[in-house]
């Protein structure tokens, strides 16, 4: 692999590991495991804007670099969910909403792909395009769901004050449904739109 040619493809694949091991550390229950986990999960999300803005930058935008986003997006998001729900932090129907998810969209936009359509690029309908690629959503659910898993890292720091857990740990879940339910709801214009997809194969 040419390493200067592929910067943003490397930087989103490098995320993926960071992610794992923030994760990781959250089973060595001690003060500086907890914390250096934090530092990574905020990392880790950061490298998505990262790798994005080297691409633009660096001309390295193509649809393999496309892909690799958006499956580090959902590898990322899915280690978080179900870590959380095996430890017992959140509910298990976060992850499982979110898989069950993830699998529908990115069959749906591999299809897409053999069309020569980018991810997003499905989405021909305004209010599609606004649910699936406008700014406003992306950062919203983006912001909602990463404050929910650093939040939730930092409400389960050991020998934290428990009333300052316990405040924290509310926000924190407040933020995981706002999160999952703009999930779900940025899946809605893809499935909707898949028909299109398919009209040449009756």
């Amino acid at each position: 692999m040419n390493i200067k040619n592929n910067t943003a493809n490397i930087v989103s694949i490098s995320r993926i590991f960071i992610a794992f091991i923030a994760l990781g550390l959250l089973f060595h229950h001690t003060f500086n495991s907890y914390v250096l986990s934090l530092v990574l999960t905020i990392i880790a999300f950061s490298m998505d804007a990262v790798d994005g803005y080297l691409a633009r930058k660096l001309g390295q935008s193509s649809q393999l670099g496309a892909v690799l986003d958006i499956m580090g997006d959902r590898i990322i998001e899915a280690i978080y969910w179900i870590v959380f729900a095996v430890v017992g932090w959140l509910p298990v129907i976060f992850p499982l909403i979110c898989v069950t998810r993830a699998y529908i969209t990115d069959n749906i936009r591999s299809v897409a792909l053999t069309k020569g359509m980018t991810p997003f690029g499905m989405q021909t309908t305004k209010w599609g395009k606004f649910i699936c690629a406008s700014k406003f959503m992306k950062t919203t659910y983006a912001v909602a769901k990463v404050a929910a898993f650093v939040l939730l890292i930092f409400a389960y720091i050991p020998s934290l004050d428990v009333s300052l857990a316990n405040q924290v740990k509310s926000i924190a879940v407040i933020l995981a449904w706002i999160a999952i339910i703009f999930c779900v709801v940025r899946a809605i214009p893809v499935v909707a739109e898949c028909g299109k997809l398919f009209d040449d194969e009756v």
